[in-house]
């Protein structure tokens, strides 16, 4: 990994983008960002507000346009959401931006570690586990597309995971 070259982790909601990034960002010296905070700040709301009052394109927009700039900028480890793979714009984007880690964790785990939140706009339904087997199938080939490096550590550590991707992106493995 050059000195410039940012990372950007992928993946479903509840796979651990923000923590491992964080640890990540600490191992290689570098900030960190997360694409929903960083949107919930610049818009002095939360990111179920902003569903609610804009609909899920609004936020979209507003996730390309932090995206493109994130992407211009060198040496960052960046946290998406995990709908930035939906927008061919989007994918185009992190494609020529750097590494791109996807934080492939299954539908069980993240049924697991989501099914308390009460914060994510797209899980507030019924039959969580329902939703979250849909929205992995239909992202993980848009996850798989773009990614440089695919990482299933499963139940680690986020400290232990980041650890592992270090040694991976040192390594120079690709598609692990």
């Amino acid at each position: 990994m050059s000195a410039a070259e940012s990372v950007f982790l992928i993946g479903p909601m509840g796979a651990g983008k923000t923590t491992i990034g964080r640890h990540l960002a600490k191992r290689f010296e570098r900030e960190f960002v997360d694409l929903d905070a960083e949107i919930e700040a610049r818009c002095g709301a939360d990111i179920r507000w902003i569903f609610d009052v804009e609909g899920e394109r609004g936020f979209r927009d507003r996730e390309t346009a932090l995206l493109r700039e994130m992407v211009a900028r060198p040496a960052l480890v960046v946290a998406t959401g995990g709908g930035v793979v939906l927008r061919a714009e989007n994918r185009e984007l992190l494609q020529g931006a750097g590494l791109v880690v996807y934080l492939a964790v299954s539908p069980r785990e993240l049924y697991e570690r989501t099914r308390n939140d009460q914060h994510r706009p797209l899980l507030q339904v019924p039959n969580r586990r329902e939703v979250i087997e849909r929205l992995v199938g239909e992202r993980d080939p848009l996850y798989r597309e773009v990614a440089t490096l695919v990482y299933g550590g499963g139940r680690r550590s986020a400290r232990g995971a980041a650890e592992e991707i270090a040694k991976l992106i040192a390594a120079g493995d690709r598609l692990a």
